[in-house]
């Protein structure tokens, strides 16, 4: 096996491992895997992610369900729009988008560039959601569920065109949302999120299936070893603090971000 492709395997199992460690965040890290490590043209690379990504948090979620720390009725408010977004956004909108997107200063934007530079935006915009997250917030708090229904249906349909355009699970807007929004109990929103991203997700990749061509033994070996690291990560996640965590892969991602955003530029 080629050493590149082993990197991007043994990546695969890390993105599986800080999932099941910080309940999301991962997913941030799999298009750049997929372009920079596996050579992926990146508008393949999000509808790769979106398969990866939601394959990964439907078995995350099982867990969860199990400890019924999924609010099925706030779901389905949320995810309907979000479902209708994301699917319309991978089968119309990104292969309508032209190349180059546009010229700025006498410089190409291409397609892939623009995707990119977005993806790593949003990077940076979920690095500073981990890094500054509030660390008092009561877990188990039991809280009494209010819908602000027009509200939690704008942000379904926002993340679901986030997710559609860059291949990003969005669970750093999710879980915000349905803890303000709907007033979940924290561990209650992150399950919950889980399920809306792994259907948004799979979803999304539906609208792909006609438009790209799928390596399905490259996605699916991928794919399983993110669910092996899915496993490794919640093992591991009784035995390390979480905000500790959350912050330093914050940082991660952080530097992530900016090292696209110049790798793009530069390219250009």
């Amino acid at each position: 096996m080629d050493i590149i492709v082993l990197v991007g395997y043994t990546a695969a199992v890390i993105i599986g491992i800080s999932l099941g460690l910080i309940g999301g965040g991962g997913s941030i890290l799999t298009v750049p895997v997929l372009v920079y490590i596996l050579g992926l043209d990146p508008v393949l690379a999000t509808a790769y992610s979106l398969f990866v990504v939601g394959s990964t948090s439907l078995v995350g979620s099982f867990t969860y369900m199990k400890k019924q720390l999924v609010d099925y009725r706030t779901a389905l408010v949320f995810a309907v729009p979000s479902f209708i977004a994301v699917f319309l956004t991978r089968k119309f909108i990104v292969p309508a988008l032209p190349d180059p997107l546009f010229d700025m200063a006498g410089m190409e934007v291409t397609k892939s560039i623009g995707i990119m530079v977005l993806f790593a935006i949003i990077m940076l915009a979920a690095s500073y959601s981990m890094i500054k997250r509030n660390g008092n917030a009561k877990d188990e708090e039991e809280s009494v569920v209010k819908f602000n229904i027009p509200l939690i249906a704008l942000e379904g349909i926002v993340v679901g065109l986030i997710t559609g355009l860059v291949g990003a699970g969005g669970g750093f807007l999710i879980i915000p949302a349905l803890v303000l929004l709907a007033k979940l109990p924290m561990k209650m929103a992150v399950g919950t999120s889980l399920l809306i991203i792994a259907a948004k997700s799979l979803i999304g990749f539906l609208g792909d299936v006609a438009n790209q061509t799928i390596d399905w033994k490259m996605l699916l070996i991928f794919t399983g070893l993110s669910i092996v690291g899915i496993f490794i990560g919640s093992s591991l996640s009784k035995k390390i603090n979480e905000q500790a965590l959350k912050k330093g892969f914050g940082w991660f991602v952080l530097i992530m971000g900016f090292y696209i955003i110049t790798t793009e530029l530069i390219s250009m």
